[in-house]
């Protein structure tokens, strides 16, 4: 694993693995089930990535969205590829949807919504949070 997905709280985070990929719950959430979908590669370019990860890209965004449709019942959902800070090929993963949404005894409200994500107010989560929200999510992608 690289250091971007280090940085995630991997191992502690992992929801789901593919041979190219692995989904993580994202630490902070900007709303309830965000997430952090990650190349295991070195690569910092989205161009450099193997076609096999490109083509596995299919697989692991089919079943974010069918688990988060469960798990959330989000109106849209937006893949943002920012890798400013954290260098390595990674998508931050957030469902969208007006007001609240709870999962795991957590509450979180999408702030910007009908806008774009207002990540500044991010619910930041603490070990037994991440465990909880982990232990929510996982069984959504079975």
């Amino acid at each position: 694993m690289n250091d971007t997905i280090a940085k995630f709280g991997y191992p502690a985070t992992l929801i789901a693995e593919y041979d190219h990929w692995v989904v993580l719950l994202r630490p902070a959430q900007p709303t309830l089930g965000a997430l952090v979908l990650a190349a295991k590669s070195d690569a910092t370019a989205f161009g450099d990535l193997l076609a096999a990860a490109h083509a596995e890209l299919k697989v692991a965004t089919s079943a974010i969205e069918a688990a988060l449709s469960q798990a959330v019942g989000y109106t849209r959902i937006n893949y943002l590829m920012l890798m400013m800070v954290d260098p390595h090929v990674h998508f931050h993963v957030l469902p969208r949807y007006d007001g609240e949404r709870m999962g795991a005894g957590l509450a979180v409200t999408d702030t910007g919504w009908p806008g774009p994500p207002d990540l500044a107010q991010a619910v930041k989560l603490g070990d037994a949070q991440i465990a909880a929200l982990t232990g929510w999510l996982k069984p959504y992608f079975a």
